[in-house]
């Protein structure tokens, strides 16, 4: 029982670092790649989206299950809102996200538990997926 947590917290700064840096490599790479036409919908605006609503949530786990980020989380998604949020609605919409996802996870764990740090270990490798074809685009 005690292993899952000791291999949790040793790979979680390892998992921290890489997605912080796949979220500031999104946020520089994609305003540019594939702007739409009057600023509307882009192609990977639901990878985008989701992407905001999991920094949310690890923002509330983590800081839940005493992880030593501090604003980190809440720094990456600003980092979003000044790249992709070209609109005051497209702000608002990435800034809900993330306080959607922040909100869920307030409402479902009020302590850190096995399956919130569980949680913390999905929404790391779902984020760092998406930031890695986030960031494809941004390339392409």
């Amino acid at each position: 029982m005690h292993q899952p947590t000791r291999m949790w917290a040793a790979q979680a700064p390892r998992q921290l670092a890489a997605l912080f840096m796949m979220a500031l490599v999104v946020s520089a790479g994609l305003s540019s790649a594939s702007a739409a036409p009057n600023d509307g919908e882009r192609v990977y605006d639901r990878q985008l989206m989701r992407l905001a609503e999991i920094l949310g949530a690890v923002h509330y786990l983590r800081e839940l299950c005493n992880g030593t980020d501090g604003q980190r989380w809440r720094s990456a998604v600003d980092d979003l809102v000044r790249s992709e949020g070209t609109t005051a609605l497209r702000r608002a919409t990435i800034a809900k996200r993330f306080n959607l996802g922040y909100r869920s996870y307030r409402r479902a764990y009020r302590r850190c538990t096995p399956s919130a740090r569980s949680t913390i270990d999905r929404f790391f490798k779902e984020a760092i997926k998406i930031s890695e074809d986030l960031a494809k685009l941004g390339r392409n």
